[in-house]
């Protein structure tokens, strides 16, 4: 009988799946498994995420900036041009849900190149726009995958670290999103007051472009991230920790937004700070925000429940003292640089709180984180405003912001004991 010849069949390596323990064909060069990787290249990687994280950074907070420049480009007034940023946080706060629901079957290598992609598009849009209707569809395309990104950037960042490092390699990441706001945000506004608006959008391309290429040709496959559907991610919202949690976000970290929002007229006008100088005022919160970053990361490596009740407790603590000392030019911005610490010592606390408590669902749920701070934003930002529209001064939003961190206080220790009741009782 004549022996028939079987092909082998080549099988690629997913993301969703383990490698095969039959070696690929020699015929083209495969993408390596998490686990093949050197710790070198695991640290390109982690590298070529943050700057993903930095052009976020700069593409969020770029905008305030350019506001009068937009406004009188397209003859707007200044409260239409406001809509560009409103247009940017919806994209955020409904891209994170949706994106992380829809694509939990997508390999997460390929999933956060694709993300990556669609925000060069966004902001590629938002440099070439001609009109301000197309600003603002470019603007809400560019905030979709923000918050989806930084949830699967994250995952990732915390799938490929050693065992007890997960909360200092999602701070590793946050580092791209603070030092944007100390150097990135500053030479993008200037480069957009001295050559144009466009030209700020089109360098944040530019990082998003080398971003995209770098995460191609380095990023490996990540086989213990196992994939996911859309019913399983929507489980998070039946899992009481997660929506505590996130509830936790908006209200203490909304409370920060309620001073940041309104700084420049707190630092100038009740202050007397030049406004030459806002810089500096700035620049302090960046700088608090990259050691608050690193802090958070290491709090929550030895415990996640004392590192949210102590950032919690301590941004209390800062913005009733930013209450007395917003007077005082360099105790008012050394406080607020403090303000920035400790808000970014929360951010990855409760990431991390996020992936512990969300079973199988933990993309969605640390994208909600994203979604959750934009929140606090809006939330803060309203609160300030209000406090201030009924006279009681620049420094009565502090007081304010205050009391909404004492109340996520209240909502985190009992979540907490609750929390440790049922790991007790489930040992």
């Amino acid at each position: 009988m004549e022996k028939k010849a079987h092909s082998k069949t080549v099988k690629t390596v997913v993301d969703s799946a383990p490698a095969p323990a039959r070696q690929a064909t020699q015929a083209a060069p495969r993408v390596p498994r998490q686990t093949d990787i050197s710790e070198r290249r695991r640290t390109i990687v982690m590298l070529a995420l943050a700057l993903g994280g930095f052009g976020i950074g700069i593409t969020e907070f770029v905008s305030m900036g350019l506001l009068s420049m937009i406004a009188d480009d397209f003859g707007i007034s200044e409260d239409r041009a406001g809509n560009i940023i409103a247009a940017y946080a919806m994209g955020v706060v409904v891209g994170a849900p949706l994106v992380a629901t829809l694509t939990g079957h997508i390999p997460r290598r390929r999933l956060v190149i694709v993300l990556m992609a669609a925000f060069v598009v966004g902001n590629g849009l938002s440099a070439l726009a001609h009109s301000y209707h197309l600003l603002l569809g470019a603007r809400f395309l560019a905030g979709l995958p923000h918050g989806a990104y930084f949830s699967v950037a994250g995952l990732s960042a915390a799938s490929m670290a050693a065992d007890g490092k997960r909360g200092r390699a999602i701070a590793f990441l946050g580092y791209g999103f603070a030092i944007a706001t100390v150097a990135g945000v500053p030479a993008a506004q200037a480069l957009g007051a001295h050559v144009g608006w466009q030209w700020a959008y089109a360098l944040v391309t530019a990082i998003g472009v080398v971003t995209f290429v770098s995460l191609v040709g380095l990023m490996p496959h990540m086989v213990r991230m196992k994939p996911t559907s859309p019913i399983t991610e929507l489980k998070a919202f039946t899992r009481p920790q997660v929506l505590l949690t996130l509830a936790v976000g908006v209200v203490g970290f909304g409370g920060m937004f309620a001073v940041y929002t309104y700084i420049s007229w707190t630092m100038t006008e009740h202050a007397g700070v030049p406004e030459r100088l806002m810089w500096v005022v700035l620049m302090a919160y960046g700088v608090g925000m990259l050691i608050g970053n690193g802090l958070g990361g290491r709090l929550s490596d030895r415990n996640v429940e004392f590192a949210i009740a102590f950032a919690l407790v301590m941004i209390v603590v800062t913005l009733v003292s930013f209450y007395f000392t917003s007077a005082h030019p360099w105790l008012g911005t050394i406080n607020f640089g403090l303000i920035g610490m400790f808000g970014s010592t929360l951010v990855p606390a409760l990431q991390i709180r996020l992936m512990d408590t969300a079973g199988d669902a933990q993309t969605l749920a640390a994208a909600l984180n994203h979604s959750a701070l934009n929140l606090a934003n809006a939330g803060g930002a309203a609160l300030g405003g209000a406090v201030i529209a009924r006279g009681f001064g620049y420094q009565a939003p502090a007081l304010a912001g205050a009391a909404m961190a004492a109340v996520a206080i209240m909502v985190f220790v009992p979540a907490s004991l609750a929390r440790r009741r049922a790991e007790r009782a489930g040992r």
